[in-house]
């Protein structure tokens, strides 16, 4: 997993959900436009320190940028629902 990109994508996917332009989260974070610009496009090596930063800016935990996105049609989580399905069902039918 490439972390660049995956912090990336974060930091683009929460910025648009708090409605900011990458200008408006560049003057609110202090980072440059081009800054914002090459990190969402993962050409960026952000140190723990500008990690803080960007979410404390954003709003958000260090940790949702770094932690990748999970969703419901991932295979692994529908075979777990199914599972955990599966156990309720027998648990009832004792």
């Amino acid at each position: 997993m490439d972390m660049r990109k995956l912090v990336g994508r974060n930091v683009r996917r929460v910025r648009q959900d708090k409605g900011y332009t990458q200008e408006e989260f560049a003057e609110k974070s202090g980072f440059s436009q081009q800054y914002i610009s090459d990190l969402e496009r993962g050409r960026r090596n952000p140190t723990v320190v500008t990690l803080y930063e960007l979410a404390t800016a954003l709003g958000v935990s260090h940790l949702d940028l770094v932690t990748p996105e999970v969703r419901p049609t991932d295979e692994k989580v529908a075979r777990s629902v199914h599972i955990s399905n599966k156990k309720a069902k027998s648990d009832n039918e004792r």
